[in-house]
């Protein structure tokens, strides 16, 4: 177990991603895919309102519904939900009024009492950040909410954030979401990481393996014949660089009878202030490894080697 920054949230170290239901995995595939992560030890799960909006037909709020679903069929004890507010189609942006439609709207579709953790998806600078900030300690001085937490926020964003909590005396955040994974390292690691330590914040990444390339599955830049509606986000990783990070992941999981996309996100899990990353699995076949890659233990060599061969530097000017 892990727990998520400075919260009292003591979760698997592995979050569940559930943008796929409602997507590309139905309700009775997603509920196949919830029992199996849950019966084997998972305990922690993550969506957003907006989830699934993109999908002809769909309206936004899906995977809250059939996760809701779930939870009202299974009563399962100690499952931690996070979700998100700014992009469902009803509920665009962060003015305070909205964050609280939002989260009644979240919460009814969970059938929950309580949303364990709630991000603000994307920064929105057309509101003052001071609203923002206290509609989110409003919902938690309310019982709304347990926990406030931010997705795809700017460092400074980030400690402006932290800054006005302090200075109102509203519920501080305790983790953040970034784009972060063995393909995409710099950012994070230059700019996101250092505000993490600073502030005590966990990191629950996503896009933790690049849509699907850091499961191997994806060594050709050519997705001629792929199914899936993430091949092509996958198969850009499928340069000569991408390539040799997957050739040592293969390497290095041979070493422990793991596959690569387990190996990928053990990396991410050694890396400073990450809680849990995020990984999604529209099958139950798929669901081993994500539990593998929250059990995996590399040695400091083998960080270090995944570190070298991830390494880029940019071109000098």
């Amino acid at each position: 177990m892990t727990r998520i920054g400075n919260s009292d949230l003591d979760v698997f170290p592995l979050s569940l991603g559930g943008n796929v239901f409602g997507w590309t995995a139905d309700r009775d595939a997603s509920f196949a895919v919830l029992d199996t992560f849950v019966d084997g030890g998972g305990d922690f799960i993550d969506t957003a309102d907006a989830y699934s909006a993109w999908v002809p037909g769909n309206s936004g709020g899906e995977s809250e519904t059939i996760i809701g679903e779930w939870l009202a069929s299974r009563k399962p004890e100690g499952v931690v939900v996070a979700t998100k507010v700014s992009q469902h189609p009803e509920f665009k942006g962060l003015a305070a009024s909205n964050i609280r439609k939002a989260a009644e709207a979240s919460l009814g579709r969970l059938g929950v009492d309580t949303i364990d953790l709630y991000y603000a998806h994307f920064d929105d600078e057309t509101v003052p950040l001071e609203e923002t900030v206290g509609a989110f300690g409003q919902l938690v001085a309310d019982g709304l909410v347990r926990n406030v937490a931010v997705s795809n926020y700017s460092a400074d964003r980030i400690r402006e954030w932290v800054e006005i909590a302090r200075r109102t005396g509203v519920a501080l955040p305790v983790a953040v979401q970034p784009h972060y994974n063995l393909v995409h390292r710099n950012d994070v690691e230059e700019t996101i990481i250092p505000v993490a330590e600073e502030f005590g914040l966990g990191l629950v990444p996503y896009y933790s393996l690049a849509s699907g390339f850091l499961t191997g599955k994806y060594r050709s830049a050519d997705t001629e014949g792929q199914t899936s509606p993430r091949a092509s986000g996958a198969a850009k990783y499928a340069t000569e660089a991408g390539l040799r990070i997957i050739d040592t992941l293969e390497q290095i999981g041979d070493a422990h009878g793991a596959s690569i996309a387990a190996t990928s996100l053990a990396w991410l899990r050694a890396q400073p202030t990450v809680a849990a990353p995020i990984a999604s699995a529209r099958t139950v076949e798929q669901v081993p490894d994500l539990l593998a890659g929250a059990r995996l233990e590399l040695t400091t060599d083998e960080v270090d080697a995944l570190d070298r061969v991830s390494e880029w530097t940019p071109a000098k000017a």
